[in-house]
This record gives C-alpha cells, sequence and structure tokens, in this order.
C-alpha cells in the first residue's frame, strides 16, 4: 500500500442510510477524500445493506461483517457500531491484515482496550478521537508551543451536550447502561480530555466528582429507563506542563446551550477554543481567538455533513491515508486509544472514591 497511487478502499460496519454518525461524518468524509473510496459497506440485514449501498454509492454490500472483512478488496475496515461490538470487530479485522478505523472508545474497558491495542502490531489503525485533529485544534496547539502566551497557568473547560438528559430515544437506552461502557463520561468526557491533552500536553493528575441527575429515563416508546451512569462530570486535574484545570462536562442541555469552551491562560496571554455543535468538539467547526496575533488554522481536508460533522473525522482519514502510503504511524491509533481509556478510568475511580489519582502512563 505505501507504494501505491490507487485509492485505499474503505469498508464500513456501521452504514444507516436513514441517519445516525456514519452517514453524517463517515460516508462524507471518505466521498471528499481523493484517496478513498467507500467500496463496502455491512450491516445487520440485507435490506437495510443494500439501501445503504445504494444511497452512500458503495460497490458491495454485506449483510454480514465478517465477510466484508474478510474481503481482500477491502484495505480499511471503519468500525461505526454501538461500543459493545467494538471488540469482536476490531479483532477480526486485525486478524485479517486490515487497518482499522474505530469508533472511540476503543472497548467497553480498560481491559478491552489493552486486548485490542496489543493486537495491531504492525497495522494501520485509527482511533474516533477526532477533535484534536481539527485545524484550530492544531492551531491552539501550536500556539501555546511557541510561548506566545507564556507559560501556560490554567485552563478551564465548558464541554455541555444534548445527549444524556431525561429523556432519550429507545435506540440510545444503551447509553444509560454502565455495561455498554458507552455513557457522559466515557465519550463527551473522552473526547474534551483528548482535545485537553493534544493542546496542554499530558494529564498527570486527576480528582472528579459525578452526580446522576436524571436517574429515571424517558424513552420515545413510553417505557422508563434506569441510567446506571453519571450524567455530570466535573474534573480538577494537572498536565505535566505544570498547567491545572477544571472541566465540567454536563449532559442534557437544551439545543441552544449546547458548547464547547476551553479557555486558557498563561504568563503573557490567553487564548480560547470555542464550538456550537450539537454532538460537541468531536464534530464540526472549531473557532480559536487569542490575545496574541497568529496565522489562521488551515482550511480542513473535507466539509459536509450534519453542521460540518465530516470536518474532523476527514483529517483522520487525510491522515490515515497519508500513514498508509508513506509507511509512517502518526494517525492516532490504538494505543492512543489505551490511554484515553486508562484516563477515563482514572477519573472514574477518582468520582468513586473522592480522591486524586495520578496516571501512570503520564509521559
Amino acid at each position: 500500500m505505501a507504494a501505491s497511487s490507487q485509492r485505499i478502499r474503505v469498508g464500513i460496519v456501521g452504514a444507516n442510510a436513514r441517519g445516525g454518525w456514519t452517514k453524517l461524518s463517515h460516508v462524507p468524509a471518505i466521498q471528499g477524500i481523493r484517496g478513498l473510496k467507500l467500496a463496502a459497506v455491512a450491516t445487520r440485514s440485507e435490506q437495510s445493506a443494500r439501501e445503504a449501498a445504494a444511497v452512500f454509492g458503495a460497490d458491495r454490500w454485506y449483510s454480514n461483517p465478517a465477510a466484508m472483512i474478510r474481503d481482500d478488496s477491502i484495505d480499511v475496515i471503519t468500525i461505526s457500531v454501538k461500543v459493545p461490538a467494538h471488540r469482536d470487530l476490531v479483532m477480526a479485522a486485525l486478524k485479517a491484515g486490515k487497518a482499522v478505523y474505530c469508533e472511540a472508545p476503543l472497548g467497553r474497558t480498560v481491559a478491552e482496550a489493552e486486548e485490542i491495542a496489543s493486537a495491531a502490531g504492525s497495522l494501520h489503525a485509527a482511533i474516533g478521537l477526532q477533535g484534536r485533529s481539527n485545524p484550530a485544534v492544531r492551531r491552539a496547539a501550536e500556539l501555546l508551543s511557541s510561548g506566545r502566551i507564556g507559560r501556560p497557568l490554567s485552563a478551564r473547560i465548558l464541554s455541555a451536550t444534548l445527549g444524556f438528559g431525561p429523556e432519550m430515544p429507545s435506540s440510545h437506552d444503551y447509553f444509560n447502561k454502565a455495561a455498554s461502557g458507552a455513557n457522559l463520561l466515557t465519550i463527551t468526557g473522552g473526547h474534551t480530555l483528548d482535545v485537553l491533552e493534544a493542546v496542554l500536553g499530558t494529564i498527570v493528575e486527576v480528582d472528579a466528582r459525578s452526580e446522576i441527575l436524571w436517574p429515571t429515563v424517558r424513552l420515545d416508546s413510553g417505557e422508563e429507563s434506569v441510567r446506571e451512569a453519571a450524567d455530570h462530570v466535573h474534573i480538577l486535574g494537572k498536565t505535566h506542563v505544570g498547567a491545572v484545570f477544571t472541566a465540567h462536562i454536563s449532559g442534557g442541555a437544551a439545543p441552544r446551550d449546547a458548547r464547547f469552551s476551553f479557555e486558557i491562560r498563561g504568563s503573557e496571554g490567553w487564548l480560547r477554543l470555542s464550538s456550537d455543535h450539537p454532538y460537541g468538539v468531536q464534530a464540526g467547526e472549531v473557532e480559536l481567538a487569542s490575545n496574541v496575533p497568529f496565522a489562521p488554522p488551515e482550511e480542513p481536508a473535507v466539509s459536509g455533513g450534519f453542521m460540518g460533522a465530516a470536518v474532523n473525522v476527514g483529517e483522520v482519514y487525510s491522515r490515515l491515508v497519508h500513514d498508509m502510503r508513506a509507511g509512517t504511524y502518526d494517525t492516532p491509533g490504538l494505543e492512543h486509544a489505551l490511554h484515553n481509556a486508562r484516563l477515563i478510568e482514572a477519573v472514574g475511580r477518582a468520582a468513586e472514591r473522592g480522591e486524586r489519582q495520578k496516571m501512570p502512563d503520564a509521559a
């Protein structure tokens, strides 16, 4: 693949033509990058697979993801399904020798993430912690590392999302269950803290408090569900450069109130990243502001999707294409996903025990 000029062929597991994250982000991202081709889609039924292939312009469809994974004509397997299914699908793709792009979190637990990461070997992989790849986030990291705002002192993050409120679709009820590995902390929290580390460096210690503000959730089926995971988390921590931060991660925001704000104060200036995308910092455009001059962020590789949901996903695919052709490994992959899982576990442990936690793998 490193020597090939042909388009890299992607097969997506979890392509729903009628809606969902894949339709809003992965499909327009793949279609917008010259070096990629959407070659196949796989869903749980023949009807939905046929429909997805027709709507998205894929060459082939599969009602059995395992069959698509075994297809020798597919170069990259994208896993865009519910978290409990990640482990088996990613492991199957790695066993088949395929490059993998998996949505975050990588697994339901740190143990699953460790098992998956250890199986990657020299295969190329990408994890869907795409917020750090946004051009404005990358420019913010450059601005801070250049010393233009001086020594970073403190940061304040607000990450408020529509999800995890008192009402949810029945199809999203698994977000309420602790065993699924998919909740406010692992998803919104994981993306938020990953962007923080992209700009301010590795987090070395955390303290946290969490709460379930809506213990009973009304589903659109008329049923009620018991929420087992926190819908509000407040984190206090420190990064390896000595900057302290607070992060308030909350669910159930009204559409007009869903926003992301990341303010950093340095000894000689400040910078701010902000977004009002309802899906959070992981989706759409991010605005950078500062009291010191800076070059405008680069134009994203692609646009499109719901409110620009393909922007950051497109940046990840663009990096993955470069790595596969150049034989490099610069795209945040499965080891990066494992670090994020350990960080989230430390935050959860801090909230449960009411005491500060140090990160054992901090660089």
